[in-house]
């Protein structure tokens, strides 16, 4: 049998999410950890701060300096809710949604150049086994934390 986690960590590596800047966009450099805030405060619609955190699987005290540092950015604007003031609604600014879709297809070009190298079949199997995962994965009564 596969080392599964060899499989896992080799995957990790080439796809770029142990180097401490997953992207650069102008003079402005990225962390992986703020890629995936970026992008799903640009999926959600007026998503909350405690919402993003959740998605992300992130303590709130990390996500708020992680917030704090794409304020700084210029990239997000943190802006109390209309109906509950302790509640702070998440949104991109211009220059957030710049670079959140500059990633994007970024990442869409490079997934894109990967998938070339297979046949449609294998495409597919790839994309429907990592469905698969990531339903297992959810299911997981451990996830995002291994066994120790």
């Amino acid at each position: 049998m596969d080392n599964k986690r060899e499989l896992f960590q080799v995957l990790t590596r080439r796809f770029g999410l142990l180097n401490k800047n997953c992207c650069s966009v102008g003079a402005i450099d990225i962390s992986s950890v703020q890629s995936h805030i970026l992008y799903e405060i640009d999926k959600q619609t007026s998503p909350s701060m405690q919402q993003i955190a959740d998605t992300i699987a992130m303590d709130i005290t990390t996500f708020s300096r992680q917030i704090q540092t794409l304020i700084k950015m210029e990239l997000v604007k943190k802006t109390p809710s209309s109906t509950d003031k302790r509640v702070f609604i998440l949104s991109l600014t211009v220059q957030g949604k710049f670079v959140a879709t500059t990633i994007d297809e970024s990442m869409n070009a490079y997934l894109e150049e990967v998938f070339s190298h297979m046949n449609e079949f294998e495409k597919e199997t790839v994309i429907r086994s990592i469905k698969l995962l990531n339903q297992a994965m959810s299911k997981s009564s451990v996830c995002c934390t291994p066994l120790l």
